[in-house]
């Protein structure tokens, strides 16, 4: 009522402000408490950005999919052993393999109807239907006697783990204010490595007790029904209700989650990148061909890249490869562990101060380096002790760096590039390389990336028929490539808002 501004203005204005004014012009309130500030001409300003504690609820609800996305990744860690032993399958690689994998191929099939999904009934019920084969599966695994029922279950169990994580990024990066959304954005990273933590601690009694693995599995019961109870309480995706033809919920929303003050500004931006559009069916050709290509292509390269750096296939089986360096494998997998978490937490910290494109930059070249330390640990002219140093050392770095950026980075940056018509759709897409295989068509070269699903079949025999210095210099090479494509292809998007960026990337033609 007394003409504000919105907060991009705001912004602006104080940028362009010598910073002595600045100074005095702005409220030292991040918090969001005081939503106006008198200037020194006397005109009133809207100066702060939303509270972060409005939204924050609904952020952590959503990072339980995440949670029992790590935790179903590494709940085999511990328990193979004892699995096969009890199943019948003991010393087969290939069944291990399998029992590992199968839930990559489920996750294929959930990640590719995620955005159709995420569209058709919002983000809301999308989590709630990624949790019922998670606790349907996890409760097959945890009751069957056969290793075709272990199969089973973790194949639904995979359609969950594919379902929740598109579904994770886009809610939390449409309900995040934008000066904290790098910050939200990183708590699906340290949910996942929680989740992986809590899975390799639960499943150390594994191998004295008999039959605790299927304890393991009746656990994640309990998170799997917490997401889809405590959905229930929290706030839809406003950008989805107004995609729908449905603002004045999408309005009650965004008040919900930013407060009374910034709700009419919010609307305001939603509106100025809604070109008339939405309602229209996105096909998969106008993502692979059309104007959307470029960032779709982007976002799925990213994702083959996190992939192909290595990270599962040190997650899926470190114990193994530590086993073999003489590291009893509950102490490595603890040190995992808090390796991960750490490179989390520093990513939270350092997303919204040093950007997304320099964590990324950052990371992939220190898995480079911690890569080569695993080459060089594998030589046969490092004497024993130096080998156990560098590569339980390249080993824990490698962790480290992936988890300060390629892990968290590309969930949150992918939602942010597409635009709001296709960005549910397009994270299905993306997401699908995260899990299998992607054709990619550039300059009229067809070429096949093969990631998670191989990399968790084959990696113990490749391991075996290679060599670990082989298979570690072909990490090192695909850490360097992601390198050179981030600093070739990736933009910078930090404290942008989503419609700044949409209408940045994807100008009306």
């Amino acid at each position: 009522m007394w003409g504000l501004p919105n907060i991009r203005e705001a912004s602006s204005m104080y940028k362009r402000m010598p910073s002595r004014e600045r100074e005095h012009a702005i409220v030292a309130d991040n918090a969001g408490n005081l939503d106006m500030e008198y200037l020194e001409n006397g005109k009133v300003q809207e100066t702060t950005n939303p509270s972060w504690r409005l939204s924050l609820p609904h952020v952590l609800v959503a990072t339980i999919s995440s949670f029992l996305f790590g935790y179903h990744l590494g709940v085999v860690n511990e328990t193979l052993e004892s699995i096969s032993l009890d199943l019948g399958f003991g010393g087969n690689t290939l069944a291990e393999g399998l029992v590992v994998s199968i839930c990559l191929g489920g996750a294929f099939l959930g990640s590719l109807f995620s955005g159709s999904i995420a569209d058709g009934v919002g983000r809301r019920r999308a989590f709630q239907l990624s949790a019922f084969p998670m606790i349907v599966g996890a409760s097959l695994s945890a009751t069957t006697k056969s290793l075709e029922g272990m199969l089973l279950g973790r194949f639904l169990v995979g359609t969950g783990m594919g379902l929740g994580p598109p579904v994770a990024s886009l809610y939390v990066t449409e309900i995040s204010p934008s000066f904290v959304r790098g910050t939200y954005g990183s708590f699906i990273q340290i949910a996942t490595c929680l989740g992986l933590m809590a899975s390799l601690l639960i499943g150390i009694p594994a191998k004295e007790t008999v039959g605790w693995w299927r304890v393991c599995f009746w656990l994640s019961l309990i998170p799997s029904s917490m997401l889809a109870l405590a959905m229930e309480f929290c706030a839809e995706s406003p950008y989805w209700l107004f995609k729908k033809g449905r603002p004045v919920e999408a309005e009650a929303e965004f008040e919900k989650l930013l407060g009374e003050f910034h709700t009419k500004s919010a609307i305001a931006e939603v509106s100025k990148s809604d070109r008339g559009d939405d309602m229209e069916t996105v096909h998969l050709t106008e993502l692979l061909y059309g104007r959307h290509f470029k960032v779709v292509f982007i976002g799925s390269i990213l994702f083959a890249l996190q992939q192909l750096s290595g990270i599962n296939a040190v997650f899926y089986f470190s114990s193994t490869v530590f086993r073999g360096a003489g590291v009893p494998s509950n102490l490595a997998n603890i040190c995992i562990g808090i390796a991960n978490l750490s490179g989390s937490i520093v990513a939270m910290l350092l997303m919204d101060k040093l950007g997304r494109k320099v964590l990324l930059l950052g990371s992939f070249f220190g898995m480079a380096f911690a890569m080569a330390l695993q080459v060089t640990a594998a030589s046969s002219y490092i004497p024993s002790s130096g080998e156990l140093y560098l590569s339980v050392g390249g080993m824990l770095l490698f962790v480290f760096t992936f988890a300060s950026g390629a892990g968290p980075v590309p969930g949150l940056l992918l939602p942010e590039i597409f635009p709001g018509r296709i960005r549910a759709k397009a994270m299905a897409v993306c997401m699908s390389v995260h899990w299998v295989i992607v054709r990619s068509r550039i300059l009229s070269f067809n070429f096949i990336m093969v990631v998670n699903f191989f990399v968790g079949l084959l990696f113990l025999r490749l391991l075996e028929q290679l060599g670990p210095q082989i298979l570690y210099s072909v990490f090192t090479i695909s850490c360097l490539t992601a390198v050179v494509f981030v600093k070739k292809n990736v933009v910078e998007t930090k404290g942008k808002s989503l419609q700044e960026i949409e209408i940045a990337l994807l100008p009306l033609d």
